[in-house]
């Protein structure tokens, strides 16, 4: 491993080492709490334009395999850790997270103080910043952070959604699910694949009607990157989509996306909920729920109409809006990952009260 720097766009210069794809790496500097699931984290769609720290300080000693990739490569734009460990273990293990890191173009560091930068983010709120081997100006790196664009206002689906529809299908399937794919990530296709469905993947820009020919007995909206509000075709698509009273079920962005539809506002948060361990209150069963989250932006729930909506979940950490359900037609979205089971089942509920709709609708 070469030095190299973190600088962040306050000026904060972090000196460790880079591992992983030997290049400089953009973007949004935010941090996961997760224990494990580092190779998940790189490979989810929703962290595109996003540099990962891990606040858990030992990573890369399970390696990498091929089964744990939430989509065909990584997503981040770069990644941090406070120690990295090459020599792994992993009965499923392929290769080392440094070899991963290098085949997909992504640069890393290492042998920084996470528990420093964390505090740092959470004081300063997430921001922008440049992982560099070149190590002899901050004043030149500091100018290129300034220049790289801010997130809010971003629309980065059109990054991560699919450029061809496609059909993968449980054995003899009894419903269809139209899905749209703002960045989803392959374990929500696996729950849906659990209930007996084929399910149609489509481009986040596909119109409305190409949805209805498909004749879906369900809609799904999935994960994604970005500012939700700069989504104007996919707020567009789904408020005349509601109505159709086709069951419709958002997860994360596509929370946020049902939410602007509604007439609801979202805002950024100030360093965002990423990790596996956020206690989240169903106010429907009166149920805490340990929940994974990964969102940089949050909808205001003051500005949503409690006579077309019901708040369904709420954050204890903050009090933020995780949830709702529409009062007239069959449409639930919740703002975090109920597949990514931290409970680790606490949420999984949410993929069988959809189904339910679905086959109510069906029938």
């Amino acid at each position: 491993m070469r030095k190299g720097k973190l600088v962040l766009e306050n000026g904060k210069v972090f000196e460790g080492f880079i591992f992983g794809f030997d290049g400089t790496a953009k973007g949004e500097v935010v941090f996961n709490t997760s224990f494990s699931g580092y190779q998940e984290i790189i490979t989810d769609p929703s962290y595109y334009g996003q540099i990962v720290m891990m606040t858990y300080p030992l990573i890369g000693n399970y390696g990498t395999n091929l089964k744990d990739s939430e989509s065909i490569k990584a997503q981040v734009s770069g990644f941090i850790t406070g120690n990295y460990e090459d020599d792994w273990s992993n009965f499923e293990g392929i290769e080392s997270l440094n070899n991963f890191l290098k085949q997909n173009n992504v640069t890393a560091i290492t042998g920084i103080d996470t528990r420093e930068l964390t505090r740092e983010v959470r004081s300063s709120g997430a921001m922008r910043g440049i992982i560099s081997p070149d190590i002899s100006s901050d004043e030149k790196l500091l100018n290129d952070v300034l220049n790289i664009p801010s997130m809010s206002g971003l629309d980065l689906v059109k990054n991560v959604t699919t450029a061809k529809n496609y059909i993968v299908s449980s054995d003899s399937p009894k419903y269809k699910i139209a899905v749209y794919d703002f960045g989803i990530k392959k374990n929500i296709l696996r729950e849906f694949l659990l209930f007996e469905n084929e399910l149609k993947v489509f481009n986040a820009n596909t119109s409305p009607k190409e949805i209805l020919d498909y004749n879906p007995d369900g809609i799904f909206l999935s994960n994604g990157p970005g500012d939700p509000a700069a989504l104007d075709y996919a707020i567009e698509n789904t408020r005349a989509l509601i109505p159709t009273g086709i069951p419709l079920f958002g997860i994360c962005l596509g929370h946020q996306l049902v939410s602007l539809a509604l007439g609801g506002s979202t805002y950024k948060l100030k360093f965002g909920h990423r990790g596996g361990n956020h206690p989240v209150k169903n106010h429907l069963t009166n149920k805490i729920e340990i929940t994974s989250q990964n969102h940089g932006f949050a909808v205001d729930e003051s500005s949503l109409n409690k006579d077309v909506i019901k708040i369904s979940h709420t954050n204890l950490y903050d009090g933020t809006n995780e949830g709702l359900v529409h009062n007239k037609y069959p449409v639930m979205s919740v703002q975090y990952h109920p597949e990514a089971a931290p409970g680790p089942n606490d949420s999984k509920y949410l993929f069988t009260e959809f189904m339910k709709l679905v086959d109510e609708y069906k029938k």
